[in-house]
């Protein structure tokens, strides 16, 4: 028999938020500052968002940007969230260093209606996380410093379980083994980086790559699944064509 979520407005505030009083606190702040455009907008949320998350330094938050949990967000020195991004924290946490770029419509959201006990998205220093990216961090997603992806880039650190044909897979439960991604990696547009997988420092990843394996460092992976290109070495690689590289 397959397992029905009931709604209502006790799930939907469950997942908004600790208890109701967090939740006027945090619906009513956007509400009030949420929408204010331009630089203005911008001063005010630095300034009345701190009633809500954890803030080092000034951050920049833009006009539009959605929060649930939000004393579950930690936001570092110069960070900035642009139009459109969507932070669920849960209760596990979200945190994003100083000076980490999340662009429009990026999503992160640690999605733990199941107690799981790794949840949780972590973002080191100077990253970038490009538009409508994914981050879904119910068995922990980790992301050191200088992680840039690309656009619509998918991050998912959880799998259903689907052995058994005799019963749905929303009856067989689900892992969630992590992810982790060390400093200076970059992840092309639409890849998707599985559960249980990690990216060694200094790595590339192809753009439309589905990594399902380790990704030793500094070394470009591509294909699906992803496989080992090349190794990045001291040695440069031959290029079919003169480029023009800019800094």
């Amino acid at each position: 028999m397959t397992t029905r979520i009931n709604g209502g407005p006790r799930l939907y505030l469950r997942r908004q938020a600790d208890n109701l009083p967090r939740y006027i606190l945090e619906q009513g702040l956007q509400v009030l500052a949420g929408w204010i455009p331009t630089l203005i907008g911008i001063g005010l949320r630095a300034v009345s968002y701190r009633l809500m998350l954890q803030m080092e330094g000034v951050a920049a938050i833009e006009s539009g940007v959605r929060l649930r949990f939000a004393n579950h967000i930690k936001l570092g020195a110069g960070s900035y969230l642009d139009e459109g991004v969507y932070l669920h924290a849960c209760p596990q946490g979200i945190v994003i260093g100083a000076g980490t770029l999340i662009m429009h419509g990026a999503v992160l959201h640690v999605y733990n209606f199941r107690d799981l006990p790794h949840a949780g998205i972590q973002i080191g220093a100077d990253s970038l996380i490009g538009e409508y990216t994914v981050i879904r961090g119910q068995g922990g997603v980790t992301l050191g410093d200088r992680v840039y992806t690309s656009p619509f880039v998918q991050i998912i650190a959880v799998n259903h379980v689907f052995e058994d044909p005799t019963r749905s897979f929303v009856e067989q439960g689900l892992t969630a083994e992590g992810i982790v991604i060390e400093d200076d990696v970059w992840i092309g547009s639409g890849a998707i980086i599985t559960d249980g997988v990690r990216v060694g420092r200094g790595s590339v990843v192809a753009a439309g790559a589905v990594v399902t394996h380790a990704v030793p460092a500094h070394t470009v992976v591509g294909g699906v699944p992803a496989k080992v290109l090349r190794s990045i070495t001291e040695q440069k690689v031959p290029h079919p064509r003169s480029r023009e590289v800019f800094f």
